[in-house]
Protein backbone atom coordinates (compact mmCIF):
# COMPACT_ATOMS: atom_id res chain seq x y z
CA UNK A 1 0.00 0.00 0.00
CA UNK A 2 2.79 2.02 0.54
CA UNK A 3 4.57 1.39 -2.40
CA UNK A 4 1.06 2.54 -4.18
CA UNK A 5 0.67 5.61 -2.35
CA UNK A 6 4.61 6.79 -3.55
CA UNK A 7 3.73 6.13 -7.21
CA UNK A 8 0.74 7.84 -6.95
CA UNK A 9 2.21 10.69 -5.68
CA UNK A 10 5.30 10.98 -8.15
CA UNK A 11 7.42 10.14 -5.33
CA UNK A 12 8.61 6.63 -6.97
CA UNK A 13 11.02 7.18 -9.96
CA UNK A 14 10.95 3.62 -10.25
CA UNK A 15 7.80 2.89 -11.23
CA UNK A 16 6.59 4.91 -13.87
CA UNK A 17 3.03 4.40 -15.75
CA UNK A 18 2.62 2.72 -19.27
CA UNK A 19 1.48 6.24 -20.30
CA UNK A 20 4.71 7.81 -19.30
CA UNK A 21 7.21 5.36 -20.40
CA UNK A 22 5.37 5.21 -23.47
CA UNK A 23 5.34 8.93 -23.92
CA UNK A 24 9.01 9.37 -23.04
CA UNK A 25 10.58 6.74 -25.16
CA UNK A 26 14.15 6.53 -23.43
CA UNK A 27 12.58 5.02 -19.88
CA UNK A 28 11.34 1.63 -21.54
CA UNK A 29 15.11 -0.40 -22.00
CA UNK A 30 16.42 -0.86 -24.78
CA UNK A 31 16.08 -4.66 -25.52
CA UNK A 32 11.92 -3.52 -24.81
CA UNK A 33 12.23 -0.67 -27.00
CA UNK A 34 13.78 -3.00 -30.00
CA UNK A 35 10.90 -5.80 -29.00
CA UNK A 36 7.87 -3.38 -29.44
CA UNK A 37 9.70 -1.74 -32.43
CA UNK A 38 10.37 -5.22 -34.54
CA UNK A 39 6.70 -6.35 -33.30
CA UNK A 40 5.19 -3.06 -34.24
CA UNK A 41 7.06 -3.43 -37.90
CA UNK A 42 6.27 -6.77 -38.23
CA UNK A 43 2.63 -6.29 -38.12
CA UNK A 44 2.68 -3.29 -40.88
CA UNK A 45 4.76 -5.95 -42.95
CA UNK A 46 2.17 -8.53 -42.35
CA UNK A 47 -1.18 -6.29 -42.80
CA UNK A 48 0.44 -4.69 -46.09
CA UNK A 49 0.88 -8.17 -47.52
CA UNK A 50 -2.41 -9.65 -46.13
CA UNK A 51 -3.68 -6.24 -48.02
CA UNK A 52 -2.09 -6.93 -51.32
CA UNK A 53 -3.46 -10.93 -50.96
CA UNK A 54 -6.85 -9.88 -51.10
CA UNK A 55 -6.93 -7.11 -53.60
CA UNK A 56 -7.66 -10.11 -56.02
CA UNK A 57 -10.38 -10.79 -54.05
CA UNK A 58 -14.33 -9.96 -55.01
CA UNK A 59 -14.76 -6.61 -53.26
CA UNK A 60 -10.97 -6.69 -52.12
CA UNK A 61 -10.20 -3.27 -53.01
CA UNK A 62 -11.47 -2.19 -49.63
CA UNK A 63 -10.26 -4.23 -47.76
CA UNK A 64 -6.74 -4.00 -49.80
CA UNK A 65 -6.98 0.23 -48.98
CA UNK A 66 -7.70 -0.55 -45.32
CA UNK A 67 -4.92 -3.21 -44.63
CA UNK A 68 -2.24 -1.51 -46.75
CA UNK A 69 -2.46 1.74 -45.26
CA UNK A 70 -2.86 0.70 -41.58
CA UNK A 71 0.40 -1.74 -42.38
CA UNK A 72 2.24 2.09 -43.45
CA UNK A 73 0.65 3.16 -40.84
CA UNK A 74 2.05 0.11 -38.51
CA UNK A 75 5.24 0.47 -39.52
CA UNK A 76 5.91 4.08 -39.15
CA UNK A 77 4.72 3.67 -35.76
CA UNK A 78 7.29 1.40 -34.73
CA UNK A 79 9.65 3.80 -34.88
CA UNK A 80 8.24 5.57 -31.98
CA UNK A 81 9.08 3.02 -29.86
CA UNK A 82 13.23 3.28 -30.52
CA UNK A 83 13.05 7.32 -30.07
CA UNK A 84 10.08 7.82 -28.37
CA UNK A 85 6.86 9.37 -29.84
CA UNK A 86 7.36 13.13 -29.37
CA UNK A 87 10.96 13.10 -31.01
CA UNK A 88 9.60 10.76 -33.51
CA UNK A 89 6.80 13.47 -34.34
CA UNK A 90 9.54 16.28 -34.49
CA UNK A 91 11.89 14.35 -37.02
CA UNK A 92 8.97 13.46 -38.99
CA UNK A 93 8.46 17.83 -39.34
CA UNK A 94 12.25 18.47 -39.88
CA UNK A 95 12.20 20.60 -43.29
CA UNK A 96 14.18 17.82 -44.94
CA UNK A 97 11.47 15.50 -44.44
CA UNK A 98 8.38 18.15 -44.41
CA UNK A 99 7.72 16.95 -48.09
CA UNK A 100 7.68 13.44 -48.01
CA UNK A 101 5.86 13.45 -44.37
CA UNK A 102 2.91 15.54 -45.83
CA UNK A 103 2.45 13.64 -49.30
CA UNK A 104 2.08 10.69 -46.94
CA UNK A 105 -0.26 11.37 -44.89
CA UNK A 106 -2.40 12.57 -47.20
CA UNK A 107 -1.95 9.41 -49.35
CA UNK A 108 -2.96 7.78 -46.56
CA UNK A 109 -6.17 9.90 -46.19
CA UNK A 110 -6.65 10.01 -49.98
CA UNK A 111 -6.60 6.31 -50.65
CA UNK A 112 -9.23 5.55 -48.03
CA UNK A 113 -11.26 8.56 -49.21
CA UNK A 114 -10.91 7.22 -52.96
CA UNK A 115 -11.96 3.47 -51.94
CA UNK A 116 -14.87 4.25 -49.16
CA UNK A 117 -16.29 8.00 -50.48
CA UNK A 118 -15.54 8.40 -54.21
CA UNK A 119 -15.53 4.84 -55.13
CA UNK A 120 -13.04 5.30 -57.25
CA UNK A 121 -10.29 2.06 -57.45
CA UNK A 122 -7.86 2.87 -59.77
CA UNK A 123 -7.77 6.02 -57.72
CA UNK A 124 -6.88 4.64 -54.40
CA UNK A 125 -4.74 1.86 -56.28
CA UNK A 126 -2.72 5.27 -57.28
CA UNK A 127 -2.32 6.80 -53.69
CA UNK A 128 -1.22 3.35 -52.64
CA UNK A 129 1.79 3.53 -54.77
CA UNK A 130 2.21 6.60 -54.15
CA UNK A 131 1.88 6.21 -50.16
CA UNK A 132 4.86 3.34 -50.83
CA UNK A 133 6.96 5.85 -53.17
CA UNK A 134 6.84 8.68 -50.12
CA UNK A 135 7.04 6.11 -47.42
CA UNK A 136 10.39 5.19 -49.17
CA UNK A 137 11.37 8.62 -49.48
CA UNK A 138 10.83 9.50 -46.27
CA UNK A 139 12.95 6.34 -45.00
CA UNK A 140 15.77 7.16 -47.04
CA UNK A 141 15.84 10.26 -45.43
CA UNK A 142 17.00 8.83 -42.48
CA UNK A 143 20.08 7.63 -44.52
CA UNK A 144 22.76 10.09 -45.25
CA UNK A 145 23.45 10.83 -48.81
CA UNK A 146 20.54 7.59 -49.67
CA UNK A 147 18.30 10.16 -51.51
CA UNK A 148 21.52 11.81 -53.31
CA UNK A 149 22.44 8.38 -54.77
CA UNK A 150 18.75 8.04 -55.75
CA UNK A 151 19.01 11.44 -57.35
CA UNK A 152 21.90 10.46 -58.72
CA UNK A 153 21.06 6.86 -60.39
CA UNK A 154 17.72 7.98 -61.38
CA UNK A 155 18.75 10.97 -63.74
CA UNK A 156 22.29 8.92 -64.59
CA UNK A 157 19.35 6.27 -65.81
CA UNK A 158 16.94 9.15 -67.26
CA UNK A 159 20.16 10.65 -68.91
Amino acid sequence: MEKLRRVLSGQDDEEQGLTSQVLDGSSLSYSTRLKWFAICFVCGVVCSILGTGLLFLPQGMKLFAVFYTLGNISALASTCFLMGPMKQLKKMFETTRLLATVLMLLCFVFTLCAVFWWHKKGLALLFCVLQFLSMTWYSLSYIPYARDAVIKCCSSLLS
